[in-house]
């Protein structure tokens, strides 16, 4: 990466779906997980309806997108504001190292502060130790353990 040239963290737009799409297969594939193409697409959709409360940011560099996240706002039982949860995080991986996840965390959480949510949180699989680099190092672990059914 040329080092004159500077990354922008900007909201996804229509016209980013398939600059978008390549990252979020390729995240799939790094959670060797797979998402039917009617929820990807419905996904995008939501992404881009002004009622729903769910985001996706971009990383762009030489105007590709390198980066997403995604996030969300949700009530809480805990207190009288929204909590903002960062779902997904993917850096395209020829662009690793270069502070470009810490870049989107930090959109995230001027968002969260912008709908005054109590807290930011996300998850990651115990296997993900490159993120949990990144992750120790901008936030603290809750101690929480997630259980699913």
């Amino acid at each position: 990466m040329n080092d004159k040239k500077t990354i922008t963290i900007v909201t996804a737009e229509q016209q980013d779906y398939t600059n978008w799409l390549p990252l979020w297969l390729n995240y799939q594939t790094f959670y060797r997980t797979k998402i039917s193409e009617e929820v990807t697409k419905l996904t995008w959709e939501r992404f881009l309806t002004p009622c729903e409360p769910v985001y996706c940011a971009v990383a762009k560099y030489d105007g590709q997108i390198v980066g997403l996240v995604h996030y969300l706002f949700h009530r809480s039982t805990w207190t009288d504001s929204n909590y903002c949860y960062l779902e997904d995080l993917f850096v395209s991986e020829d662009v690793r190292g270069q502070h470009i996840g810490k870049q989107l965390i930090e959109y995230v959480q001027q968002e969260a502060q912008k709908h005054h949510a109590s807290r930011l949180y996300w998850h990651t699989h115990e296997t993900n130790l490159r993120g949990q680099r990144l992750y120790d190092w901008v936030a603290k672990k809750s101690g929480m353990i997630e259980y699913r059914m």
